[in-house]
């Protein structure tokens, strides 16, 4: 027997009360990203099926979103480095790319995000700015995007991973 999702197995250890439903959508989010790309054809990572963008994007991306809304959170702006790892998001980085190597970065930043969840203090309404713009938010809200945005991705990446492991990247109906 399976077990039950995450939101169903009880509180997350460390992780405050009112920021659970963000660790559980997290760890729902890596057990099913793991699943979902266990035994994936390597040769397959970076296609683009109908065009859309490819699995390796979406893991990349699931990555840094989550690096990046955990820096706004934290009330801090963008390093180049991470701007620069958003320009480069859909390619292939020099030296991860396999699919162990971008589930690896995944998997270190849900349980980098996990520890800066539990160790949030302080308001969650606090007002928190995004981007150049500085658009604002709040803690709670940065928090809560970064487990609905993860879902969202996951979810984005299922399609994407099951109509490749078809082997229908055309879109042509399948029988």
């Amino acid at each position: 027997m399976n077990a039950p999702e995450h939101w169903l197995r009880g509180p997350v250890v460390g992780i405050p009360p009112l920021l659970q439903p963000v660790a559980h959508a997290l760890l729902q989010a890596r057990d099913e990203v793991n699943v979902l790309m266990r035994d994936f054809p390597e040769e397959l990572l970076w296609e683009q099926p109908m065009g859309l963008a490819s699995p390796g994007f979406h893991v990349q991306h699931l990555a840094g979103v989550l690096d990046r809304l955990l820096t706004y959170a934290e009330g801090k702006m963008l390093s180049r480095e991470q701007l620069a790892a958003l320009a480069a998001e859909g390619r292939p980085e020099r030296g991860a790319e396999t699919v162990q190597a971008v589930l690896n970065r995944f998997n270190q930043q849900v349980d980098k995000a996990l520890e800066q969840i539990g160790q949030t203090s302080g308001s969650l309404t606090e007002v928190r700015t995004v981007g150049r713009d500085r658009i604002p938010s709040t803690v709670m809200g940065l928090l809560f995007h970064a487990g609905e945005h993860t879902m969202r991705h996951t979810g984005q990446l299922l399609v994407t991973v099951r109509i490749l492991r078809a082997g229908n990247p055309s879109g042509n109906r399948m029988e």
